[in-house]
């Protein structure tokens, strides 16, 4: 069995698949390929006009990289999950490394929402997001598609596309037209710490207007 270190697993990143795990007490990894592959195009954020006015009120405060493990411990919070221990060390391990990172959603002091990701070359690899609060997640999204366009990035990988992805603007693109635009990303540098985050919710929904 091979055994799966962080340089693997940016490797794979890098060829375009992605690990997991039956559920969060199988101990075995499988990489996954779709087919067809979920993406976020920067400049397609759909946000209406109740997330805008969600957004706008600032009910939630947002971080970067404050709670990465409670992102990911959030994440695996639910009946089923895809990540196991071994998932959990290894992206524990990249974060270390800086090469994944997390955007935090809070309300009143408590953890509310979240997402986390692989970074490589200006390629975000979206891995998983939660929401213990309505709207959390969709929050999340907003203020994490303005700050990866502020810091340069050019291909937010959503692995797959869902109906609550799709609602927000996500699309779904064969294969190799995955392969042509992780190529396109790996070829150029982003930096996730490169901007601070927006100001405030105002500021969001004004930059989104401006790159969609």
């Amino acid at each position: 069995m091979t055994v799966v270190t962080p340089e693997l697993l940016l490797q794979a990143y890098r060829s375009g698949v992605f690990p997991m795990a039956e559920h969060r007490d199988d101990p075995e990894i499988f990489w996954v390929d779709p087919r067809r592959r979920g993406v976020f195009p920067l400049n397609g954020f759909h946000i209406s006009r109740s997330l805008a006015r969600v957004v706008r009120r600032d009910t939630f405060s947002v971080t970067l990289n404050r709670d990465f493990a409670g992102v990911i411990d959030g994440c695996a919070d639910r009946p089923e999950t895809w990540i196991n221990g071994e998932i959990r060390a290894l992206y524990l391990d990249l974060f270390a490394r800086g090469d994944a990172h997390s955007l935090e959603v809070w309300q009143d002091g408590r953890l509310a929402g979240g997402v986390y990701g692989v970074t490589q070359g200006a390629a975000f690899f979206g891995e998983s997001m939660f929401s213990r609060r309505t709207d959390a997640s969709k929050v999340a999204l907003a203020w994490l598609v303005v700050h990866l366009n502020r810091c340069g990035f050019r291909l937010f990988d959503t692995q797959f596309l869902t109906p609550h992805l799709a609602s927000l603007g996500a699309v779904e693109i064969s294969r190799a037209l995955y392969r042509a635009q992780l190529t396109d990303a790996l070829h150029h540098d982003a930096d996730f710490t490169a901007s601070p985050l927006p100001g405030s919710g105002h500021e969001v929904v004004q930059a989104n207007a401006q790159i969609s």
